[in-house]
């Protein structure tokens, strides 16, 4: 019996491997049926990302639908979107897009009519708008309508909570009189507009994904916009030389790490030596009464003792703000002369005149012995020499 059931099983596993690899077969043989190479297939001269001209006689019937798209403008463009709808809506008329501002309501108006044959126009027309709206000059707005020029709004408003840190990252985007922006356009090759919460970039799809990133990155401080514009300068210069086509440029360009500057030092608590007994229980408010003995008193008690200590509380702060009012119109102490130094000094000056008088003495004797005559002491007469003598003998 178990024989017989292991040979079915084994029958019935290798119906169904066949089955499986006859449908392989078969989807291999559908996929190689629609695959067969066509002649334009590696042709050198189709260029496959060049987008063509659109052509009238593509659609010459026209739109079944009307499709329209509206967006409402701030107050301040008001009065120039008034100047320059003119020219704005002559530029739509030739692709046959109907515009309308609506001035009461503070919105602009574009739809699809009879005349228009491009499906895709009304698309451009509601960037149009969108880029009008955000401050664009109308002049750079309507390059739009080309089919090679593309537009991207990037919102930066939810990015940032700190409004004080939002403006100072926006201005970082922006640079020194308007340089970084500057950089950004000529290495992007896009036009950029810095307005409120929003930046308006327009040019081809590599230039937009660029200017996005550099935008994000900047406004949620990942990485300066000097070290993209380093990097895209670097990259411009990689694909100049042909060598360097298919390979790897990571290890050519610059790698930036964030150095966050502003570090906070923190406050380093000192560790209370370990103990398995929990802190002593505080006292409660009824225990504190208990113990003064407030707990016992009545109310009128408690309400008088409380009046009390106000009162005592009052006066001290009146008599400290009458003390330090009084402050400004105390004399200072004068300083009282001792009569102990005044003898001490008294003293001082005697014998300071003692020793001046002692000093003029031999300054007097030493000025007599210089102004003797060597001349007259030697040319005196011999005789007066014994006279000192005889009187000498005199005296004995």
């Amino acid at each position: 019996m178990l024989s017989r059931q292991l040979l079915l099983v084994l029958e019935v596993k290798m119906e169904v491997e066949n089955a499986n690899e006859v449908n392989l077969e078969q989807k291999k043989k559908h996929k190689g049926k629609h695959d067969k190479p066509k002649p334009w297939d590696e042709d050198p001269n189709i260029d496959r990302w060049k987008v063509e001209k659109f052509d009238p006689s593509w659609n010459p019937d026209g739109l079944l639908e009307v499709s329209s798209f509206s967006t409402i403008f701030p107050r301040y463009r008001e009065k120039y979107l008034q100047e320059a709808w003119p020219k704005v809506k002559s530029a739509l008329k030739e692709y046959g897009i109907a515009a309308e501002l609506n001035l009461v309501e503070g919105s602009m108006t574009v739809s699809t009519t009879r005349k228009t044959r491009d499906p895709y126009i009304i698309i451009k027309a509601r960037d149009l708008i969108k880029l009008l709206s955000r401050s664009v000059p109308a002049p750079q707005a309507v390059k739009i309508l080309d089919d090679e020029m593309q537009c991207d709004i990037i919102k930066i408003g939810n990015l940032v909570r700190n409004k004080e840190r939002f403006v100072k990252r926006r201005q970082r985007l922006v640079g020194p009189n308007s340089s970084t922006l500057k950089a950004l356009e000529i290495l992007t090759g896009c036009y950029i507009l810095v307005q409120g919460n929003t930046v308006a970039a327009m040019g081809s799809f590599k230039g937009l994904k660029q200017v996005r990133r550099i935008v994000e990155d900047c406004i949620e401080n990942k990485m300066h916009p000097v070290y993209h514009i380093k990097i895209l300068m670097m990259k411009k210069e990689l694909e100049k030389d042909p060598t360097l086509k298919e390979e790897n440029w990571d290890r050519f360009l610059p790698k930036f790490k964030k150095k966050n500057v502003q570090t906070k030092k923190v406050k380093s608590k000192e560790k209370k030596p370990y103990t398995p007994f929990p802190p002593p229980q505080q006292p409660s408010k009824i225990d504190q009464e208990l113990e003064s003995g407030e707990y016992f008193l009545s109310e009128k008690k408690k309400l008088a003792k409380k009046w009390q200590e106000k009162q005592e509380k009052q006066a001290e702060k009146t008599a400290e703000n009458k003390r330090k009012r009084e402050e400004a119109f105390v004399p200072p102490k004068e300083t009282a002369k001792q009569d102990s130094n005044n003898s001490e000094n008294k003293e001082d000056v005697a014998a300071l005149a003692k020793s001046l008088k002692k000093k003029a003495k031999e300054f007097g004797k030493q000025n007599s012995l210089q102004d003797i005559n060597a001349e007259e002491y030697i040319s005196a007469p011999a005789t007066e020499q014994p006279s000192k003598k005889k009187k000498k003998s005199k005296h004995t």
